[in-house]
């Protein structure tokens, strides 16, 4: 009984390390997972949704530290010198959906590459950027003549819009 005691505790040792390992390589900061959009974890949440912004998004993850839920985004390529804008957008936008969700504003969130992390700071400025972001978009979705905005044909190759857009690149 003695040894198969011993053999569980150290199974259970095992299992706590590997799992946090996993928490770090995914760049999940310490605290409570409470939302996962991700199937490799678990069962995949529903979307935050703001009614007021008419905002709706899925960050990967939600941790809870304390009384705070912070937002993390996971990107599976190398890490920048520092964060796309569009990532901090994105963030952005999940700190307002944690805020509208939670009723509590997240200081931070978190943007993970594959090799680095990136602590990016909810401050206002960035709430006013990501409110008018969302308001110019949506505005811009009204419009039915849009142009499209890059030289990449490669993001046409992989647009859903590619089959009824009239200026699709061709590679």
């Amino acid at each position: 009984m003695l040894l198969l005691s011993f053999f569980l505790a150290l199974l259970a040792f095992a299992l706590f390390l590997l799992a946090n390992k996993q928490r770090r390589q995914a760049g999940i900061p310490t605290g409570r997972v409470v939302y996962i959009d991700t199937s490799a974890w678990g069962k995949v949440e529903k979307p935050l949704f703001d009614p007021q912004l008419r905002l709706t998004g899925k960050p990967d993850y939600l941790v809870k530290q304390g009384d705070m839920v912070i937002p993390v985004e996971v990107k599976s390529r190398r890490a920048p010198q520092s964060p796309h804008d569009s990532h901090v957008f994105q963030l952005g936008a999940y700190c307002l959906l944690v805020t509208h969700e939670y009723h509590k504003r997240p200081s931070f969130g978190v943007v993970h590459y594959a090799d680095k992390s990136f602590a990016i700071d909810f401050t206002a400025e960035l709430e006013k950027s990501v409110k008018a972001t969302i308001r110019e978009m949506q505005a811009m979705a009204n419009n039915v003549n849009l142009d499209r905005s890059h030289q990449d044909g490669k993001r046409c190759l992989h647009c859903g819009y590619q089959s009824k857009c009239d200026q699709a690149l061709r590679i």
